[in-house]
């Protein structure tokens, strides 16, 4: 049975941690305290994050440096127009002998960088959408669980709008 005293000494770990974590991103992201904390505390909380700001802010550079400082695994998606589903979810094809195996997508690592996610199309939109609240992907019948933890970090350019989807 936990003691009042043992919980204490968890939360204080916790806390220390999460200070070493805020440390070491500083050593690399400098002046952004604020959104890193904010950052860390989505990723602890099993939820995702979008991030609107103008290019040239060091979104990718944070992010990458998060998962980098937390030894996960990271992938950046660069989100077009002509983005389909199966381009980050991954697809099926035949190999030499014609029997089908499954070539994973972008979407399997644990943190992602969904880089500009306006720009492309509602299908491929709701493709991530569905991997961010099923923590999984069904692709030819076959379901196939994402990595743990898993963290999307979608971005937004609020200046450009011209092209883009809501």
């Amino acid at each position: 049975m936990k003691t009042f005293e043992s919980e204490v000494e968890a939360a204080q770990q916790l806390h220390d941690a999460f200070k070493r974590l805020d440390a070491e991103i500083g050593k690399v992201v400098i002046g952004q305290q604020e959104v890193v904390r904010l950052l860390l505390t989505a990723i602890f909380c099993q939820g995702n994050c979008l991030l609107v700001g103008v290019p040239g802010l060091a979104k990718t550079l944070l992010i990458r440096t998060i998962s980098e400082v937390l030894d996960l695994s990271f992938n950046r998606i660069q989100f077009t127009p002509d983005l389909m589903p199966s381009d980050i979810l991954g697809a099926e094809t035949l190999d030499k002998d014609r029997n089908f195996m499954f070539i994973k997508g972008p979407i399997f690592a644990n943190i992602i960088l969904a880089d500009e996610i306006n720009r492309t199309p509602p299908k491929t939109q709701a493709a991530l959408l569905e991997a961010m609240q099923e923590q999984s992907v069904t692709i030819g019948g076959q379901h196939y669980d994402l990595e743990k933890p898993f963290f999307v970090l979608a971005t937004q350019n609020p200046i450009e709008q011209e092209g883009t989807y809501n």
